[in-house]
Formats: C-alpha cells, sequence, structure tokens
C-alpha cells in the first residue's frame, strides 16, 4: 500500500513507509553537491582545539562511549555531582562598605541566591566593622558567600570570620567558597608578594582551620578566567584547570592533608565561552576528567565531585553595540545550566563600560531567572545527554585536555610550567590564531566586525575601579613561616580582628616568608578590541567617507556593493551608497562631488577591464590623494591595476582590520 492509499484508508502515517538511508548513501549525495571539492575541506569544521566538527553525528559515534550507567549524582558525574539541575544565582557584586549593604539586599530582594564579592583590586573592607556594615542583615547561615579576595585572601577571611563571631553565628552553618588561587593570581599580574610556598602554607591554614570549623565551605580555587580571556581554547582551559588541581592537591599533602581531606574543598570557576556546545561540552568533561583524577589518587566518591562555577567571557564581551551582551550572556547562561554548573554569574550588558548599574544588574539576573523559573532549566537534569553530538563533541575534548594535561605534569606540574612560561605561551599561540581570524572576520562578532551599526556614537567610558578600596600592603621585610600545623594563628589572627586590627595589621601576620613570585604575564583580553580602537580612532578622525563606485544594473553591483560596505562600517567609515551608474564619466563625476576620500569601485571580474583603468586615471588625475579600492581579488588583473593606481582591493579573504587600518592612516588618522 502507497502512502496515498493509507491516508485515504484513515491509517496513521508512520516512519516504516519512509526507506532509511544509510550514512554512506547520504554522504554520496553530499559529495555530489560538492562538485569535487573535499568532503573533509567543505563540510568539517575546525575548531581552535583541534577537533573536527562534522556535519552529521549518529548513534554508532557514541557506540563506544562509557555511557551506560552514567547517572546523576554518581561517578565519574558526567550527568552532574547532585540528582537535581538547580543552580545558585551568583551574580558578582563590587561594591564599598558603605554603600554596598543597600546594593547587596536590594539584589537578593530581586532574585539572587548566593552573595558573590568580589574584592579582588584591593579590598573595600579594611576591618570587622566593614564587613559588619556591608553584610547587615544576611544571613550567612542561609545564603552561600563567594569571596573573590585576590592575594588578601587569607587576611580577609579572618576579617569575615570575626564578624560571623560578632553577630553570634556559628562558622559550621558557613556555606561557598574562598577564591585561594595563588597560580591564577600569579598569571594574571605576573607577580605575588610572596613565594608560591608561602601562598600554599596559607591554603593549607585555610583549609584546616575550614575542615574543622567550616567544614562545607570551599577554601581551594582553581579559576580559569586569566587563560581564558587571554584567549585559550577550551582544552587549554581544561587541561589547565586540572593541572592546577593536582598541583594544589598534592601541595595540601606536603602540608598534611590527605585527597579525602583537601579535594572537597576545592572548587573549579570556569568562564564559559560563546561556542555554545563546546561549552557544554567543557563543564561535562570538566566533571569526568575530574572524577578520573581524584580516583587514581585514591579518593573517594564524594571526594571527586567538580564544584564549578561559571562565569560569562570577558573576552567575547563588547564595547561597541554593548546591548547584543545581552544576548551572548542569555546564550552562555543557557550553556552553562546545559553542561550543569552549580552557580552562574552572567555579566551586566555596560560590564565594559562603567561600574554596572541597577538596570544593568537586573537584566543580567533576570537572564538566570527566566533560564530557571519561566524554562524551567533546572528540572531538567543533563538536557544534552544523548546527543550523538555533545555527547562525542564531550568525549573528544576530554582527550585533548588530557593529553595537554599530561604534558604539563611531564614538565613537573602547574607551578613549574607557569614559572616557565610554557602554557602562556601556548595560550598567545591559539590568541594569535583567535585574533587573525576576526581580523579576517572568518570569526563573526555581531555588531563589531559584521553588521556594525553606522549611526553608533561611541559610548561614554567610565572609570571601573573602586574609590574605596584599601590597597594591599608591600611587604618591606619577609615575616616568618607560617605554621599549618595546628591552625592556631588564624585563630589568633581572628582574635586580633575582634579586638580592632585592621586588614593592613592582619596582612602581615598571615602572609609568611619570602618572595615576590614571578611569572610571565598573561594580559586580559576582549576579542573586539582592536576593531574597537581603530572605530574610535576613525570617529576622532572625523569618519572619513567612502564612495561606492557601483558600476551598471543591480545585479551586477549590489553582491559587491552590500559586502564592501559591511567591511567599511566595521572601521567606522561613513560610505555613501547609490543605485549605480551606467557610465565611467557619471561615476567619476559623482564621486568628485562627494569629496570621499576614499572610491571603491564595485562590479564584475568581467567589467572590470573596461572600468577600472578610466576611473582611476580621472579620479587621480583631479585629486590624486583620493584612495581607489576595487571590491574583489581579479588575480590576473592585480598588478595592471596597481599599475593604473589602484592602492588597494577588498575581498572575502582580506584581512579587514589590516586593510582598513592600512587605509586610515594613509589619511592620516592616528591609530
Amino acid at each position: 500500500m502507497n502512502t496515498h492509499e493509507n491516508m485515504e484508508k484513515g491509517n496513521s502515517l508512520t516512519f516504516d513507509e519512509f526507506p532509511i538511508p544509510t550514512y554512506e548513501a547520504w554522504r554520496a549525495e553530499a559529495e555530489l553537491t560538492l562538485a569535487g571539492a573535499p568532503f573533509e575541506k567543505k563540510l568539517v569544521t575546525q575548531t581552535y582545539e583541534g577537533i573536527g566538527i562534522q556535519p552529521i553525528y549518529r548513534r554508532e559515534d557514541i557506540a563506544r562511549l562509557p555511557l551506560e550507567g552514567a547517572l546523576p549524582g554518581r561517578a565519574p558525574f558526567l550527568r552532574g555531582i547532585r540528582g537535581d539541575n538547580a543552580w545558585q544565582v551568583a551574580q558578582e557584586l563590587a561594591c564599598g562598605a558603605n554603600s554596598g549593604n543597600e546594593t547587596i539586599r536590594n539584589d537578593f530582594e530581586h532574585g539572587q541566591t548566593a552573595l558573590n564579592l568580589v574584592l579582588d583590586d584591593g579590598a573595600p573592607v579594611k576591618d570587622v566593622n566593614d564587613f559588619d556594615a556591608l553584610l547587615k542583615g544576611i544571613d550567612l547561615s542561609k545564603t552561600p558567600l563567594f569571596l573573590q579576595t585576590g592575594p588578601a585572601a587569607l587576611p580577609l577571611f579572618a576579617l569575615l570570620v570575626a564578624h560571623l563571631h560578632c553577630k553570634g553565628e556559628k562558622t559550621a552553618a558557613l556555606r561557598g567558597a574562598l577564591a585561594l588561587d595563588p597560580l591564577a593570581d600569579l598569571v594574571r599580574s605576573g607577580s605575588l608578594p610572596w613565594s608560591l610556598e608561602s601562598a600554599f602554607d596559607q591554603m593549607a591554614v585555610a583549609t584546616k582551620w575550614s575542615l574543622r570549623n567550616a567544614p562545607d565551605f570551599n577554601t581551594i580555587a582553581v579559576r580559569t578566567h586569566a587563560w581564558h580571556n587571554a584567549g585559550a581554547n577550551s582544552a587549554q582551559e581544561l587541561a589547565f584547570a586540572l593541572a592546577t588541581g593536582v598541583e594544589y592537591l598534592r601541595r595540601m599533602e606536603e602540608r598534611g592533608l590527605k585527597v579525602d581531606e583537601a579535594a572537597p574543598g576545592l572548587y573549579f570557576g570556569y568562564s564559559i565561552g560563546t561556542d555554545f556546545f563546546m561549552a557544554i561540552a567543557k563543564f561535562r568533561a570538566a566533571r569526568i576528567l575530574w572524577s578520573r583524577i581524584v580516583a587514581v589518587s585514591g579518593g573517594c566518591k564524594e571526594a571527586q565531585k567538580a564544584r564549578i562555577h561559571a562565569r560569562t567571557s570577558t573576552w567575547a564581551r563588547t564595547s561597541l553595540d554593548p546591548h547584543v551582551n545581552m544576548l551572548r550572556g542569555t546564550t552562555e547562561a543557557f550553556a552553562a545550566i546545559a553542561g550543569g554548573c552549580d552557580s552562574l554569574h552572567v555579566a551586566p550588558f555596560d560590564a565594559t563600560l562603567r561600574e554596572p548599574d541597577d538596570f544593568s544588574r537586573r537584566i543580567a539576573r533576570n537572564t538566570q531567572l527566566i533560564l530557571r523559573d519561566e524554562c524551567h532549566f533546572d528540572q531538567v537534569i543533563d538536557p544534552s545527554g544523548g546527543s550523538y553530538y555533545v555527547e562525542t563533541l564531550t568525549a573528544q575534548l576530554a582527550e585533548k585536555a588530557w593529553t595537554l594535561f599530561r604534558e604539563i605534569e611531564a614538565l613537573g606540574g602547574m607551578a613549574k610550567a607557569v614559572l616557565a612560561g610554557v602554557p602562556q605561551k601556548q595560550v598567545n599561540a591559539t590568541a594569535a590564531k583567535k585574533a587573525e581570524a576576526i581580523a579576517q572576520r572568518r570569526n563573526s562578532i555581531i555588531g563589531v566586525n559584521v553588521y556594525a551599526n553606522p549611526l553608533e556614537k561611541p559610548a561614554e567610558r567610565q572609570a571601573l575601579s573602586s574609590s574605596q578600596a584599601v590597597q594591599i600592603p608591600a611587604l618591606s621585610q619577609p615575616g616568618a613561616p607560617l605554621p599549618t600545623g595546628s591552625g592556631k594563628i588564624f585563630d589568633e589572627a581572628v582574635q586580633a580582628a575582634l579586638e580592632g586590627a585592621t586588614l593592613t595589621e592582619l596582612f602581615p601576620v598571615l602572609t609568611g616568608t619570602g618572595g615576590p613570585a614571578n611569572a610571565e604575564r598573561l594580559p586580559a583580553r576582549r576579542a573586539s578590541e582592536p576593531f574597537e580602537k581603530l572605530r574610535a580612532a576613525v570617529d576622532a578622525a572625523g569618519k572619513p567617507k567612502v564612495f561606492l563606485a557601483n558600476m551598471g544594473p543591480l545585479r551586477q553591483h549590489k553582491a559587491r556593493a552590500d559586502f564592501t560596505t559591511g567591511f567599511f562600517q566595521a572601521g567606522g567609515f561613513a560610505v555613501e551608497e547609490n543605485r549605480g551608474f551606467k557610465t565611467t564619466n557619471e561615476a567619476i563625476q559623482a564621486a568628485l562631488n562627494s569629496n570621499a576620500q576614499v572610491v571603491v569601485i564595485c562590479s564584475t571580474d568581467e567589467t572590470y577591464p573596461e572600468l577600472v583603468p578610466p576611473i582611476t586615471g580621472l579620479i587621480k588625475a583631479s585629486r590624486p590623494k583620493t584612495i581607489v579600492v576595487v571590491a574583489g581579488y581579479p588575480k590576473e588583473l592585480i598588478e595592471p591595476f596597481k599599475a593604473a593606481g589602484v592602492d588597494e582591493f577588498i575581498h572575502i579573504r582580506a584581512n579587514c582590520l589590516e586593510t582598513l587600518s592600512g587605509i586610515a592612516r594613509k589619511l592620516g588618522v592616528n591609530i
């Protein structure tokens, strides 16, 4: 019975009515459409991690993966470390002691569920009274607390504990994390005020104290933001996180902490990234690999859990067309949630321009609330589980990261590798590849190198530093080695804080000996910065005008005219469009009348021999400083056209940033 007869008889239509094509048959049809071009080159996309993304994935791709029996809350934690997909709304708050409490309470009244205080660049609290003011009305027995402190972690932790004592709250109820991550601080700034050994002593003091007094408060952090925001790919980010975690476990073991004591006190902070599926795979692979490492180290299943805080990518944020950052933040947040993060920060859309205000903080916070309360993603465990694509990508990424992790281990561990500059060199190489792809517009940044808004005015920038910051004091003389055994030194510091000791006074007591430690610094980068710099310079120069000499009917010039418009608008140039010209004389006269500093000839390769030389020659004769550009790259005509006076050729393979920067400099723009 055919399909038509089946439908007439009222029978339901099923897939049994259609033949099931094989992969081989599909591929044969796909290759026919390529007209001889290689399948691997045209239909397989290579990532920065060295993974080939296939155009189609099948059940056979995951047949050999160890997925059977992978359940939520069970090792190796592919499906998450809990039996649900709930996460903490942990928006970062960088606020001074005097004004910060109002901000904190407002944000908690409107959906925030974890307090994420950023105290990295100097502390907006100088003593226990400032902590009292900052945290007034906040019940830390019910509110998880993340303290991002930079090198001042241990003294600030002492002030926090003193604050709890003042309020009569039990430290045992404290949940959250203290960001003690000396290798991240070293890479981010290029130096630490003391030696790495002293930094590890501080980590051991905090961890041992927490084991006894606040067992649910993590004191060891592995944050990958410095690597990610410098341009690292996902395999590098994963590998360096694993190597750092192993380094910290070893250093804690040297100071008397077993794996089952140190590993549960560790949490990971990952940046998310704009590649949606790669980001999901990164979080899933992170849990698998960390479970493997702790298991091999002799850790129990509880110690194998990787607690993950996710943060949207600073690398991907733009100052141009900044409202597009809302879309980037939403996509990244969805990826992190689908990957099973435990807590999440979505950066406000204007964070690259100024201190976020109530509106931008609210939009960022509501991004999470919509995903939770309207999309109900907290009720779906491992949403991507079973996807042939995501499962395969997770396994491939894990393999790439594991290989790089072993290379770091062969160098003697992460600390030695960082001091030697090996991972920094690898990240810089990846960043250079990304920068080239962005400059050539092979990687698109909406609103920046593609679909730029020609009417956009440069956004007003404001300083992003806290005026109330208490700067970390310099160590004029090394202190005594920290006693890491009993934890008595930390209890004494807390008591001193209760008696009025300030951060400045606690600092030399709790920071040990030696130093400073120095390593190659990785600068924080944003992918859009080179184009933003060019746009700012071109705007300051009055937005030089570009005239399009569109030749012939619309179908003859439109494709290249549209390309040229987008190309030059990415650099901030003012493009004057038109409906085309029938003769060269009309085009030349219109170009001269426009007073444009740049003229771009747009037509077809077939018509260029009769158009380009006369247009170029007469324009150059009338205004020698005019830059003449040809849209396209007719290989056999390049040299003759250059001889005729053509200055530049723009095409799909051209380096947009380099080309526009060169044109701008010729026009006297100071870049």
